[in-house]
């Protein structure tokens, strides 16, 4: 689905990353890891068109998307849940959901709803007040209501209590097999390891291990480096 190939990016003279390889198939949850300032969000930056690719491609569903403007990646199909939610936090819960509809122009929310039901109870209240947790669901909501074939989510868990975490944690299977792939980043490594199915891990803008996410969990260097094992 999503294939990432021998990237490039940075800001302005700065490189970020160096030659990236990636990819995520259908119905798969990819978990990206790494230390502060490894190059993750800049990578799903790289992907969904919010900075130029530098060098090397990526292509989903067959189709090259480096250079296409955000608008037209995101209607392809690929969704981005930015890092800190960016809800409008002004707007009630059910205004900002409808507005994730953009693309597909279908503002019916009983889907997003029923996958997180505390969204149900706070439709009409303003999305500023809720807690980080509720607010993370309705930022993972809002990007689903596009119905994307492809949903990219960026530190999941920040700032969020470890039992909030696991709830929303738990969702992800249910996404990933109603036809929508996950591509996420998370600072709680042991999660995003458990869950996911193939993981990457990310070290100062370079690839420095990939495979199964369940053999990267028992990799002593995992361990050690993100899990305080060893």
């Amino acid at each position: 689905m999503l294939e990432v190939k021998q990237l490039t990016a940075g800001y302005g003279r700065t490189q970020v990353l160096w030659e990236m390889d990636l990819t995520v198939g259908k119905n798969e949850i990819v978990a990206l890891v790494g230390p502060n300032g490894a190059g993750k969000s800049t990578l799903l930056r790289a992907i969904t068109g919010m900075i130029p690719v530098r060098s090397g491609s990526v292509t989903f569903d067959g189709q090259v998307i480096q250079g296409q403007s955000i608008e037209e990646i995101v209607t392809r199909g690929i969704a981005h849940v930015p890092e800190g939610r960016r809800l409008f936090p002004g707007l009630t819960v059910r205004e900002n959901l409808q507005l994730g509809a953009w693309r597909t122009r279908d503002t019916n929310i009983d889907h997003v709803v029923e996958l997180f039901p505390r969204l149900g109870e706070r439709l009409d209240q303003v999305a500023g007040s809720m807690s980080g947790g509720e607010q993370q669901q309705c930022a993972i909501a809002r990007g689903l209501m596009s119905k994307p074939t492809l949903i990219i989510i960026d530190e999941l868990s920040l700032g969020l209590a470890p039992v909030v975490v696991d709830e929303i944690i738990q969702r992800l299977p249910g996404i990933a097999e109603s036809g929508t792939s996950i591509l996420m980043v998370d600072q709680d490594v042991d999660a995003a390891l458990t869950i996911a199915s193939t993981a990457y891990v990310l070290e100062a803008g370079h690839l420095v291990l990939s495979g199964k996410a369940a053999d990267l969990l028992a990799d002593p260097r995992v361990q050690e480096s993100y899990l305080g094992v060893g």
